[in-house]
């Protein structure tokens, strides 16, 4: 009598464990061996220029626009709106890159915000931000 044979349902893995094992054994040996290619890096002609402190725009609550050139630094002075384009047109002329930030008062109206910035836009200053706190502990 012959028997019946019964197929097999799993597929062996253990030769394909031992394979990656191998294969891993082999990878940490000669990693350590290989060396980085070594590149040339070019010079810069001139020094690298620091980055410029920003212009400092303060909306208080009472809608007043103050201004303050944290890399002069001399205190904020008031301004108005027109003397407030003048002075950023003159800086941004200068220094093109210089950023200039936003410090709105919490109690400040939205749209004052907006006239702000539409104010900057206007007056070329390409790098604008708002600063804000924090949260405390």
């Amino acid at each position: 009598m012959r028997r019946a044979r019964k197929s097999i349902n799993q597929i062996n893995v253990v030769p394909y464990i031992d394979v990656m094992l191998v294969l891993l054994v082999i990878f940490m040996v000669t990693a350590p061996l290989v060396t980085p290619g070594e590149i040339e890096l070019p010079s810069v002609g001139s020094r690298l220029v620091a980055p410029a402190q920003p212009l400092e725009v303060t909306l208080r609550s009472d809608r007043s626009i103050w201004l303050r050139d944290q890399q002069a630094g001399g205190p904020a002075v008031q301004l108005s709106r027109d003397d407030l384009i003048a002075r950023i047109r003159d800086k941004q002329a200068r220094l093109p890159d210089q950023p200039v930030v936003i410090a709105a008062d919490k109690a400040s109206r939205y749209e004052d915000v907006l006239a702000i910035l539409d104010l900057l836009q206007r007056s070329g200053a390409r790098k604008v931000g708002l600063l804000a706190r924090p949260p405390g502990p």
